[in-house]
């Protein structure tokens, strides 16, 4: 008797495992189709119209065209990386790359210029100035004013590429 009792139990026991794992199965496979259709419906549909294709070629070439502004590559001239020491501490250094947007053909004198008033604006800049997200956002406004008042309106924007400070 103890033994049909073992061998029922044991029977349930499998029965039960086998019924969890199949409603988990069945759970995941309705999940997983549920996620493969609302991220088609709400994944932007990628189709490439001749006017964008157009576009890519061009900017294969060096120039981009858009609605907003014309920004050639050309125009575009990334400055040597500047590296300096903090005013305070004056054991954190810094570590910038730029680049700047002319607005009509480069000048590799005014860029040299922009690069070392960039680089003797830095070495005044304290830690505490330009820590969290509102002094970097000030730090990138200064540059940028700096930069238009030393090419007197000839540079339209200064990218910046990296900002490391160590």
């Amino acid at each position: 008797m103890a033994d049909d009792n073992d061998n029922e139990g044991k029977g349930k026991n499998k029965s039960g495992l086998i019924v969890t794992i199949a409603i988990v199965l069945v759970l995941s496979l309705v999940a997983a189709g549920g996620g493969w259709m609302l991220g088609g419906i709400l994944a932007p549909q990628v189709d490439q119209p001749e006017e964008t294709a157009a576009a890519a070629e061009a900017g294969a070439e060096g120039e981009t065209k858009g609605e907003n502004a014309i920004i050639t590559r050309e125009n575009l001239v990334p400055l040597e990386p500047i590296m300096t020491n903090l005013s305070y501490p004056s054991d954190n250094w810094i570590r910038i790359e730029v680049s700047l947007v002319f607005s009509g053909n480069p000048d590799n004198v005014l860029a040299d210029q922009i690069h070392q008033d960039i680089l003797a604006y830095l070495r005044t800049v304290s830690l505490q100035q330009i820590e969290g997200p509102r002094g970097f956002q000030y730090l990138r406004e200064d540059l940028r004013e700096r930069v238009k008042l030393r090419s007197e309106g000839r540079v339209n924007d200064l990218l910046l590429r990296t900002f490391v400070i160590e």
